[in-house]
């Protein structure tokens, strides 16, 4: 226990605060409530869309604002808008094209706002992805559904080479836009100006409070910019090499035995 609580505590999903089996400890429900009983905001930030947030927010007591599609989409407790960064949709029709072509074996969903839209639902890496999330996707075209307004993401689904090959690829064929790999099988393609670290500004900005009193926790390579725009930064123990050699602090058990549970009792 500390005596100065950090500001607001950042916190990514996946491989963070869930362990395999993508449920919430009891463990680390009490963490969040230690957390809430020191008036410290628990803030999710993470790649998944809001609808798949949900029920992890539900069991975790968790009202404040939240960080969707890597930074793409900040809503605030009541799910009004505080930002908001959609590619275009003849970039993302452009990126959709480049892919079934120099890389037919991967997988491409498309999310925009609240909606979650896949080609084809029969395929098993959507049905794995549906199951993991806790939301059915709707089967459609990225045209009938995101003309007007455009996409906050791409997501990109395949095996391990497929997936680096084709970060890099499409990395150099749209120096414009936001490409990195959230784990070995999933890339996310976002408008250029999307990262976790405006999502972290803007909700430092709506809730009054310093950056550099706050404190973040991850394990991707998406959450490297996470780290730069805090004062203390964990990654987790689970997390590879370049990502806990970029944290201020790593965590002393991985996302299977409550790694950020513990942390986080340590700093409050």
């Amino acid at each position: 226990m500390t005596d100065v609580a950090p500001s607001v505590v950042f916190s990514d999903v996946d491989g963070t605060l869930l362990g395999k089996d993508h449920h919430v400890s009891p463990r680390t429900v009490a963490a969040a409530r230690a957390l809430d009983e020191r008036g410290v905001p628990l803030v999710l930030v993470s790649a998944r869309m809001p609808e798949a947030l949900c029920e992890i927010r539900r069991t975790l007591g968790n009202a404040g604002p939240v960080v969707c599609y890597g930074g793409a989409y900040v809503l605030d407790g009541d799910g009004a808008e505080l930002l908001s960064r959609p590619m275009g949709i003849g970039c993302a029709l452009e990126v959709r094209d480049f892919v079934a072509c120099e890389a037919p074996d991967v997988c491409c969903m498309a999310y925009g706002y609240h909606a979650w839209v896949t080609s084809d639902r029969s395929d098993p890496r959507v049905r794995r992805e549906e199951k993991i999330v806790g939301v059915t996707s709707t089967e459609g075209t990225l045209e009938d559904h995101f003309a007007n307004r455009g996409l906050h993401k791409l997501l990109l689904v395949g095996e391990p080479a497929s997936i680096e090959r084709v970060e890099r690829e499409v990395g150099a064929a749209f120096p414009g836009l936001t490409v990195v790999r959230s784990s070995p099988i999933l890339c996310e393609v976002m408008d250029g100006r999307v990262s976790k670290a405006e999502g972290i500004e803007v909700v430092c900005r709506h809730l009054g409070v310093d950056a550099a009193g706050a404190v973040a926790f991850g394990d991707g390579r998406n959450d490297l910019p996470m780290f730069g725009a805090v004062g203390e930064s964990w990654a987790m123990a689970n997390a590879p090499a370049e990502v806990r050699a970029a944290a201020t602090r790593v965590t002393w058990l991985d996302n299977e035995h409550e790694g950020l549970a513990e942390a986080i009792f340590s700093l409050v």
